[in-house]
């Protein structure tokens, strides 16, 4: 691989910080596909299953079933951020902590980890190929999600170009919660946006997102009348966004974009709250049950009614 796109405008390297690489990933595009998740987001979803994901910096992360409470960890931070008291479990106070890595280096039982790490566009792109086979059995290719992949833009922009230039697949997972022009330049260099579209109410989606609804409805809007393929992404969240007005903003809304794309409804769960205890964060949706596959194949039957290709999941 050359090394076009590897340097930033100043001449220095461009990097970017990853908190996952899922391989065989089945639900983010088409065919078999490798899944990259970019750190950093904007937003502040209630409902958020990578919390891991919303800070830009790497994040260290404890898993207390693991722990001996032996106590290395704390003798070895430099920050003096963990307070151990013998036969007890290590607290980290994490304003202080700098998720150095030292605590990790010396715990004999892999309890704690920094998630995120540090790539050039072309050392992920080079990691990437090593799914090659997969993707061309499969239709499939690279998907970069996050987080929210548009808050790396050089680097994401970057991956981009190198995965274009060596035939793989891209897809873009996005809130689209970003400048138009960005959102757009981002969307023409992929082959697919996978765009999630998290509530059809201004006040509500303000509230549980932490950001204006307007702005991500535009650019859904200028993506659609770009010719830009498109998926939609909708998370059903029991009692927040699937009350029947919603729902029909919903299909008002995709029923008029241009060749009106396919519709995925993801039931919400709550896999994701153990990771927040990982990461010291409390769980905002605690006792919240998914929705059943009834209740799924029922909001299915409103967009399918009216016109509009839907899927449950994926």
């Amino acid at each position: 691989m050359g090394n076009e796109g590897a340097k930033g405008p100043g001449g220095e390297a461009t990097t970017g910080i990853v908190f996952d690489l899922k391989r065989y990933a089945i639900h983010d595009g088409p065919g078999i596909r490798t899944t990259a998740f970019l750190k950093g987001c904007p937003l502040d979803c209630l409902w958020c299953h990578n919390p891991e994901g919303k800070d830009p910096p790497p994040v260290l992360s404890f898993v207390e079933a693991r722990c001996l409470s032996c106590g290395a960890c704390a003798a070895a931070c430099p920050e003096g951020a963990i307070d151990f008291s013998p036969g007890g479990l290590p607290k980290t106070d994490r304003e202080v902590c700098t998720a150095c890595g030292a605590c990790v280096k010396v715990c004999p039982t892999g309890a704690r980890e920094i998630i995120g790490r540090r790539y050039t566009p072309r050392e992920l792109i080079e990691e990437l190929l090593r799914d090659r086979p997969f993707f061309e059995a499969s239709g499939g290719g690279v998907t970069f999600s996050g987080g929210e992949p548009l808050a790396q833009a050089e680097f994401l922009r970057q991956c981009l170009i190198l995965a274009r230039r060596q035939g793989l697949h891209t897809a873009l997972d996005t809130s689209g919660y970003a400048q138009k022009d960005l959102v757009l330049e981002m969307g023409r260099l992929s082959d697919l946006v996978l765009y999630d579209l998290k509530d059809m109410d201004e006040g509500r989606h303000l509230k549980n997102t932490g950001v204006p609804l307007a702005p991500i409805l535009k650019n859904l809007l200028a993506l659609a009348e770009a010719g830009i393929p498109l998926w939609i992404r909708i998370p059903v969240i029991p009692g927040i966004n699937d009350g029947p007005e919603t729902i029909r903003a919903y299909v008002n809304f995709l029923s008029r974009l241009p060749r009106k794309p396919p519709v995925f409804l993801l039931p919400y769960h709550a896999i994701g709250k153990e990771k927040y205890r990982r990461l010291g964060l409390p769980y905002r949706l605690d006792g919240l049950k998914p929705p059943s596959r009834a209740r799924m194949e029922e909001l299915a039957q409103v967009f399918s009614k009216a016109g509009l290709e839907v899927h449950i999941g994926g």
